[in-house]
């Protein structure tokens, strides 16, 4: 359901208005998360027709089987659908855990502001449902379902997004993802204080001391993977023993384990150790090389890595194919499609999820709360709001801990069948019937370059007429843009007098408290004609970027400093940055480095290679050089 996130780093914004630019990581998310849907559609379908076959007993049988785990005197049974159910979920809701903590740590949860209008529309996304769910069904055991049509499906809805959805729908991808958040951590609360059995003291004293164990971890900076796993483990069997469902302890251990992002210092010493060993590649310095690296990447993200593939094409898969298996003959599906409980979920999911989304999320920007994201459409919303209607894997999960009566149990699952087939076709057609209305085909921030590059006022190094062009939007006190000075001086050796390259400024001060005042360092060093010495003077002393440091560099670099001091307070000097800033936000800049091939900001890795190659392709073909 959620993410693996490795990929190029960037500095950005936690309090700015506007969100951040999505990450390679988050794009390499959504992509496994839509691939995913797939196979788990393909899980259902299999286990709907294994059901209603001859073979239907077989399946039945399977799911039945026990399998036990003894060692010593204490022995662990259950059959294979709790194992799935109750084991295999965990993990699933551990690396849901995981993203929930790096979202309120690093993500778009950082920004209260930011996340506003989408946690209103993921409460009113839940309250609506439930209300239309109880308003449906008759009192009695069938109103205890109402946890059924909480929930969202992340994979599903992603899934159906990138089919149904606008063909650039990244703002609306963030909106939705931001949602799921909150979405998940309520579920998940639900299915441990609603649907969880008797509960065991001992245990859950035991469930105590292994959170705080784990906190403890994060905080004294432990960075092997290894003793968080193995706590997560006895957390998992606590809370089996204490009676809670299995998710709970999941989503507890994730949201310990703690998300930073990479130092600077860190990820500077992975790259020492990696250049000793190309120099001398010797196993005792590949290891070490290799402890430098998971050093620099916290535990959060290492573990996320690893184990999203196998939650979104294993885990998950496997889930459906022990719960989606409804056998419909023998008048059940007649039953079913004439039962309150199961039009009481349809209704619930796909009427009520996308009013629900769509009115708090309205209720939200009209309250001042915050905004919608830019180039996200009330159509848009009300789109991706009937797609997180989809409750699969969740709506499943409870309709198996909500129902013993196994008749309740199917007309539940025959809903979020018709939930699963219903939400996307209408979602479809209120995307097209927006953009037909409104215009609005797009969900996307800006791709295009909003001012040309203009020799004359521009930062630019190379032939002024070069074929090639890359515009860089960079921070002088973010880190990873002073690795990508190395990642331009690679690509400008290589493409010699075809590249000219551009440098624009956009100081994240929220993050970077100086870097407005070095980007005005910089300009006021252009109006001496020296603006790239100064330039490569602020990269490389980072830490050093108070007033009189800068003023130290002029010196340094033999400018007038009287006049240097004049241009650096004079409001033409401050103009020409809020002008770079502008154009960033009308282009879609929202960290750095950001980068522009020609007039089309590039999306994905920003190494040398890539970027080459991106350049290569802008002119129709390779360089040659």
């Amino acid at each position: 359901m959620w993410t693996k996130r490795r990929g190029n780093p960037q500095s950005r914004p936690v309090r700015r208005a506007f969100p951040a630019q999505l990450s390679a990581p988050v794009r390499r998310f959504l992509a496994t998360e839509a691939g995913s849907a797939g196979l788990l559609l393909a899980a259902t379908v299999v286990a709907l027709l294994w059901a209603n076959s001859p073979w239907s007993g077989l399946y039945e049988s399977l799911r039945a089987t026990e399998a036990a785990f003894s060692l010593g005197g204490a022995d662990l049974s259950m059959d294979l659908e709790h194992w799935v159910n109750d084991g295999l979920m965990a993990l699933f809701f551990f690396v849901v855990g995981l993203e929930v903590r790096r979202e309120f740590s690093l993500g778009e949860l950082t920004d209260r502001r930011r996340a506003a209008v989408p946690v209103a529309a993921a409460l009113g996304g839940m309250t609506l449902p439930v209300l239309l769910y109880l308003a449906i069904v008759p009192a009695g055991e069938a109103a205890g379902g109402w946890g059924v049509v909480i929930g969202t499906d992340t994979a599903f809805m992603l899934g159906a997004l990138a089919v149904v959805g606008p063909r650039f729908a990244t703002q609306l991808r963030v909106f939705l993802l931001t949602l799921t958040v909150i979405d998940d951590m309520v579920a998940v609360t639900v299915i441990g204080l609603v649907y969880s059995g008797s509960l065991h003291p001992p245990a859950l004293l035991a469930m105590l001391v292994l959170g705080a164990l784990l906190s403890l971890l994060s905080r004294l900076g432990v960075w092997r993977a290894a003793p968080y796993v193995l706590v997560v483990l006895a957390l998992w069997l606590a809370a089996h023993r204490a009676g809670l469902h299995a998710s709970i302890a999941g989503m507890l251990g994730g949201l310990l384990v703690a998300a930073r992002a990479p130092a600077r210092e860190a990820v500077e010493g992975a790259a020492r150790r990696f250049h000793a060993f190309r120099q001398s590649p010797m196993a005792e310095v590949g290891r070490s090389a290799r402890v430098e690296l998971e050093r620099a990447i916290s535990v959060n993200e290492r573990l996320q890595e690893v184990l999203h593939p196998w939650t979104g094409y294993v885990v998950v898969p496997l889930f459906a194919l022990a719960n989606a298996g409804v056998d419909l003959r023998g008048g059940v599906l007649v039953q079913a499609l004439s039962s309150s409980v199961t039009w009481g979920v349809v209704a619930a999911l796909v009427v009520g999820k996308s009013l629900g989304v769509t009115l708090a999320s309205a209720a939200g920007v009209r309250l001042g709360l915050g905004r919608l994201p830019q180039g996200v459409g009330w159509g848009h919303v009300l789109g991706g709001a009937t797609l997180s209607g989809i409750g699969f894997t969740v709506s499943l999960l409870v309709t198996g801990l909500a129902f013993d009566d196994r008749i309740l149990r199917d007309e539940a699952t025959v809903g979020v069948l018709i939930a699963l087939l219903v939400a996307p076709v209408l979602g479809r057609l209120l995307f097209r019937v927006s953009a037909a209305l409104g215009g609005k085909r797009d969900a996307d921030l800006p791709r295009v370059l909003d001012r040309p590059v203009d020799v004359a006022t521009d930062h630019v190094k190379g032939a002024p007429d070069a074929p090639l062009t890359l515009v860089e939007y960079g921070d002088f006190e973010c880190p990873f843009c002073a690795r990508a000075t190395g990642v331009t001086r690679e690509l400008r050796d290589r493409f010699g007098h075809d590249l000219r390259y551009v440098f624009r400024h956009l100081p994240l001060t929220d993050v970077h408290p100086h870097a407005e005042l070095a980007a005005r360092a910089a300009v006021a060093a252009d109006a001496q004609g020296r603006f790239w010495e100064m330039h490569d003077l602020l990269f490389s002393h980072q830490d050093q970027l108070e007033f009189e440091d800068l003023v130290g560099y002029a010196a340094e670099l033999g400018l007038d400093v009287e006049e240097f001091l004049r241009d650096l307070g004079d409001d033409r000097t401050a103009a020409r940055v809020r002008a770079d800033i502008a154009g960033a936000e009308a282009s879609g800049a929202r960290g750095t480095p950001t980068f522009f091939v020609g007039e089309r900001r590039h999306v994905g890795p920003h190494d040398a290679q890539t970027l080459a190659r991106a350049l290569e392709e802008s002119r129709g073909g390779p360089s040659g050089a």
